[in-house]
């Protein structure tokens, strides 16, 4: 038997706490949600709240000294997400997406690009460049989905 899964959450713009909640319970596995302030949290043995300092990037660098191979992050955050996957960590978006060795040079280099666009705009237009789609019910089940399937895969010997 192994150390149980632990997902270190990304608190501060997270929309999934409550389902991660609920799946960590089925498995077992501990949650540190990690963020500037307090926020409430399950009364659990294997639920903790980790409030960082406010300085710029501390929950990020909690994070991503804590991720490790037996670590699953939930982050939307493209920077921390490839600093946890150089740790060995599973990093998962909000929707269910995976941040992967594959997809993490692209995903940086659009937000390179994406930077560079609204620094060009001086502001003046910048808010037609849009941002990510609303959050949906698919993305909340397809991130249910997904925490589930890696968890079960962290399990097994």
């Amino acid at each position: 038997m192994h150390d149980p899964a632990i997902i270190l959450v990304d608190a501060d713009a997270c929309p999934v706490k409550e389902e991660v909640y609920r799946v960590a319970e089925r498995h077992k596995a501990h949650v540190r949600v990690v963020s500037n302030s307090p926020f409430r949290v399950p009364v659990s043995e294997r639920v903790k709240r980790v409030v960082v300092s406010d300085g710029f990037d501390a929950a990020d660098d909690w994070i991503a000294e804590n991720a490790g191979p037996r670590a699953v992050v939930i982050t939307a955050d493209i920077l921390l997400a490839e600093r946890c996957l150089k740790a060995g960590a599973t990093v998962l978006r909000h929707d269910g997406r995976p941040f992967d060795a594959a997809s993490i040079g692209s995903a940086i280099a659009t937000r390179a690009i994406m930077e560079d666009l609204r620094a060009g705009m001086d502001g003046v237009g910048a808010s037609n460049l849009g941002g990510p789609p609303p959050f949906g019910k698919a993305d909340r089940s397809n991130f249910l989905q997904a925490l589930d399937r890696v968890l079960v895969k962290l399990a097994r010997p």
